[in-house]
């Protein structure tokens, strides 16, 4: 059976129990790649499927949420997974001035909209309404595209 290594559809009743966070300098020869995105890395219980085809069921602790680069692994079967962040549609944000990005973010932020900040760019989820606002703000180039999506986590959430 041919597996789309981007897809998380899964339907078998074998998967790996992955039931713990590792050190991320755990060290594995052979990592299970399982490509989640953003909205996927905030499910602690869930069934997806590695990028080589295994089925795996999440089971972390409830609120665990995961980053691109994490580690997890399953106590009995000593099975290591790392995460990656799947490209998805986003909204890229640039601008050639600092202040008029740091704008943008202050808008979005007062939206409470889930925002990846990076020095050159914001990256946010498509949504025409803020897109247009984003516009409207002057100086920014907004792109549709299809990237990784790795939004800030909030200022009260906590490591589990």
């Amino acid at each position: 059976m041919k597996v789309n290594p981007m897809s998380n559809d899964s339907s078998s009743t074998t998967a790996i129990a992955i039931d713990r966070k590792l050190d991320r300098h755990h060290h594995s020869s052979s990592p299970l790649l399982l490509w989640l995105t953003a909205e996927e890395r905030t499910r602690s219980r869930h069934h997806f499927i590695t990028a080589d085809g295994t089925p795996v069921s999440l089971q972390l602790p409830r609120g665990t949420v995961l980053v691109d680069g994490d580690l997890l692994g399953s106590e009995t079967t000593g099975v290591v997974v790392k995460v990656a962040a799947k490209p998805e549609p986003v909204l890229t944000v640039t601008s050639e001035n600092a202040i008029d990005l740091l704008r943008a973010a202050y808008h979005l932020g007062n939206r409470h909209v889930s925002l990846e900040i990076a020095p050159t760019y914001l990256r946010l989820t498509p949504d025409s309404v803020l897109e247009r606002m984003l516009v409207q703000l002057g100086d920014l180039q907004v792109v549709a595209e299809i990237a990784p999506f790795s939004p800030q986590g909030g200022a009260y959430r906590h490591q589990h």
